[in-house]
């Protein structure tokens, strides 16, 4: 028997939001993964340097799955139910975690790090990055792109032609060579991605805050009810995420 649309928003409302983890959606919504796997090649890249640091780490998942860690293993997060989640995941694993805000300094030392790494980072700060990388050292990431689900954004929230325009991998790219970083890779895709259900939308915008901010049930229950209809009527509601991978170096001196 069909969920109403009470059952599912009400269900989705009162789910726990702690840590990085999407599995509640598993069976109601699915995305497409980037060709280029980003969790295996952080990965490999982390059993061949002595000193890294992951940025923005989230609850610790991408790290917790590493088979080998460096000597020297560094993450920091600013959001306080991530930094208990990652310290709890990550410190038996030798890894530190610092509560670090986004929008001040990097709290470790000029050239510290072989590695620095993020996924999903939501302003990379590339005057900091290139500071703590030792000359030779590689920023290795996973990004989000322009309008990422924005065919969801723009349900709620009307056309966003300005917020479009953000997240350009050429302007990070100029940005990040300003800074003195070196191009070395740069690839991006569009995926697909589908939400089975109602809930499964207001669980993703009650997790990635950023989306629609301020999102609450009641205050976009008329977007929320025609979404369910359509989705009764037509399936699955269809977005698409943006994903880049950026691989940058910092010059080795002379």
């Amino acid at each position: 028997m069909d969920r109403t649309f009470d059952e599912l928003v009400a269900e989705a409302d009162a789910a726990p939001m702690a840590g990085w983890d999407f599995a509640w959606l598993q069976g109601r919504a699915t995305e497409q993964r980037p060709s280029w796997g980003y969790s295996r090649m952080l990965h490999e890249r982390l059993a061949t340097v002595d000193a890294a640091l992951d940025l923005q780490t989230g609850g610790g998942e991408v790290l917790a799955a590493t088979p080998s860690l460096p000597r020297l293993l560094v993450a920091t997060e600013g959001w306080p139910p991530n930094v208990e989640a990652a310290t709890a995941r990550l410190h038996p694993r030798g890894v530190a975690v610092v509560a670090h805000d986004d929008g001040s300094p990097l709290p470790f030392a000029d050239a510290a790090f072989d590695l620095v790494s993020s996924r999903h980072p939501v302003v990379p700060r590339w005057t900091e990055i290139a500071r703590v990388l030792r000359p030779g050292g590689t920023y290795l990431a996973q990004h989000v792109g322009p309008a990422s689900v924005f065919e969801l954004v723009e349900h709620f929230l009307g056309p966003q032609p300005e917020a479009r325009r953000g997240r350009d991998p050429q302007d990070e790219v100029a940005a990040a060579r300003a800074a003195g970083l070196e191009l070395v890779d740069l690839r991006a895709e569009r995926l697909r991605i589908e939400f089975l259900d109602v809930g499964a939308v207001v669980w993703f915008l009650r997790k990635v805050v950023w989306m629609v901010p301020g999102f609450t049930v009641e205050r976009y229950l008329p977007q929320l009810r025609a979404l369910h209809e359509s989705i009764a009527a037509d399936g699955p509601f269809v977005a698409h995420s943006a994903r880049h991978l950026v691989e940058l170096r910092r010059p080795a001196t002379s």
